[in-house]
């Protein structure tokens, strides 16, 4: 069975679902997404503290990486969602974009068109912020921002200990300056999750031109030549097609796109022959150039129980319920990483380069370590926020069934395991500022021992891991292992471009859920000719 439309879209994540949701405004264009996943209706999704049930199980892919050879050979979890919203239905909602100069840098990498000067207001033109305006900010846009709604005391705490340690306060990481500390934005709307699903395509399904596919295997890319033609993909059992008569878009991210290319003959030749791929275009940047902020937690035992991990206990669990079901508040309302902060390893860097995460609890993700039974935590997450390592994506099989081998090749550079070590000895020490260490009994490993710097090294290779936040294996640029030029189409071909976070040229400093919606709001105006 062959369906038609004008425009094909592979992959119903953050990306996807704003290319559907803006081609399809034309009601002239007929528009087809597809998703692996299925539809968003687990609850956990749409309840902001759900994300902390959501890092494992049957909403990813399940996905481990490589040995990693400079973390301690250890395979890590490697979260990527599997179901319509992508990232944007189970991270943890917290809302920034980086800096100016992350997007001029990318002009300098090749990406033209693609300066912050450039692409300021589509970012602005996602944005409906409900607490920010001006310069800076948007206020209605279709993703959903705001405050939250009552951090937990620990928290506030947490604010507090950086500005005794330096840090000064910073109520907006996305306004003029990053540097500081303060509470997250959060992609939330009135206590809910606003999801690229939400806030995107939710308002679209109802047209009649757009059609969504869920739980959709998509095999290969189908060519004419070199020209995309559409895709090949199976559903129930069942093989069907879809062709598109004007574009198929690629948003499958970081993991997805790469590995769909190369079971479609898009790739490094070598590597396709060698799993008897047959090969449609040699392009060897495909699946190269990954780039992820590796995240290093602490975890602090508290003295009492005024973390979110009271919750656990079955009466304060039904209070809680109680409370977000009447009023929308209380602690189902938190996405548990409530503050954060942007500082320095390096005091001569021209912008930060570190991200913290604060959470009020412990064992909030899967992986991280916890403290005893029974007894509540807090958590406190950093990461390098510009890594200079570069992993690969590279297929298993020729079995689109088979998940991709994933090789991050975390702390490969000097400086990244340099930054990151700095990052833990911060955490520690803005622990152990007066405001939060009232609170704390002990923190894991560090009140054991007299640390050293090769402690706090040792220490980030063997707790370190993903912070969810692949990126660049099919970036934009001119250069021979450039996939994608300035229009994110790709190099050689014809009929087909790539719209999500593996086109960026080198990964932003900062969460990156904002900057791949920035990109499929700029990539739809570049297919509709408005930008």
């Amino acid at each position: 069975m062959t369906e038609s439309c004008d425009y094909l879209v592979i992959g119903g994540g953050s990306a996807g679902c704003v290319m559907a949701a803006l081609l399809s405004e034309n009601p002239a264009a007929r528009v087809c997404m597809i998703e692996a996943g299925g539809p968003d209706t687990n609850p956990l999704i749409h309840i902001p503290i759900g994300f902390a049930k959501m890092t494992t199980g049957p909403l990813t892919w399940g996905l481990a990486t490589a040995p990693q050879k400079h973390a301690n050979n250890r395979e890590i979890p490697y979260v990527q969602a599997k179901v319509l919203g992508g990232g944007s239905s189970i991270n943890a909602e917290v809302f920034t974009r980086g800096v100016p100069s992350d997007y001029d840098r990318w002009v300098e990498e090749g990406a033209e068109g693609w300066a912050f000067k450039d692409i300021q207001k589509y970012l602005i033109r996602s944005e409906g912020n409900t607490a920010l305006s001006g310069e800076w900010h948007g206020t209605n846009g279709p993703l959903g921002v705001s405050n939250p709604t009552s951090p937990n005391p620990l928290s506030l705490a947490f604010v507090q200990s950086c500005q005794e340690y330096g840090i000064p306060y910073n109520p907006d990481f996305n306004g003029p300056r990053q540097e500081g500390a303060g509470f997250y934005q959060l992609t939330v709307r009135n206590s809910r999750r606003c999801s690229a699903a939400v806030g995107y395509l939710r308002p679209a399904r109802k047209r009649a031109n757009l059609h969504v596919i869920t739980r959709a295997q998509v095999l290969r890319i189908a060519f004419e030549g070199k020209r995309a033609k559409g895709v090949v993909y199976a559903v129930d059992g069942q093989v069907r097609e879809v062709r598109a008569e004007q574009e198929v878009i690629v948003t499958s991210g970081a993991i997805g796109t790469p590995k769909l290319l190369m079971l479609s003959g898009i790739g490094p030749a070598a590597h396709l022959q060698a799993h008897d791929v047959p090969v449609v275009h040699d392009l060897p940047g495909v699946g190269q150039n990954l780039q992820d902020h590796f995240g290093v937690d602490i975890v602090a035992e508290l003295k009492d129980h005024e973390s979110y991990n009271r919750y656990n206990k079955y009466h304060w669990a039904a209070w809680a319920g109680l409370q977000y079901a009447l009023f929308r508040s209380g602690p189902l309302a938190s996405n548990v990483v409530e503050g954060g902060a942007f500082w320095y390893a390096d005091r001569n860097a021209r912008t930060p380069d570190l991200q913290f995460h604060f959470l009020a609890g412990a064992g909030a993700e899967a992986g991280v370590v916890s403290v005893p039974k029974g007894a509540s935590g807090i958590t406190l997450n950093s990461y390098t926020l510009r890594p200079k390592s570069r992993g690969t994506v590279t297929l298993r099989s020729s079995d689109p069934r088979d998940n991709p081998i994933v090789d991050p090749n975390f702390l490969a550079d000097p400086d990244d395991l340099r930054i990151s070590a700095e990052g833990v000895k911060i955490s520690v020490e803005m622990f152990r500022q007066p405001s939060l260490q009232k609170y704390i009994k002990s923190i894991n490993l560090f009140d054991e021992i007299r640390p050293t710097a090769r402690t706090y090294e040792d220490y980030t290779r063997q707790n370190g891991r993903t912070s969810y936040h692949p990126t660049c294996t099919c970036k934009m640029g001119k250069d021979p292992m450039a996939v994608v030029d300035s229009q994110l189409r790709i190099h050689g071909l014809d009929g087909i471009r790539i719209c999500d976070s593996s086109v960026m040229p080198s990964l932003i400093g900062s969460n990156t859920n904002a900057p791949t919606i920035m990109i499929a709001e700029r990539a739809a105006d570049l297919i509709r000719g408005n930008a």
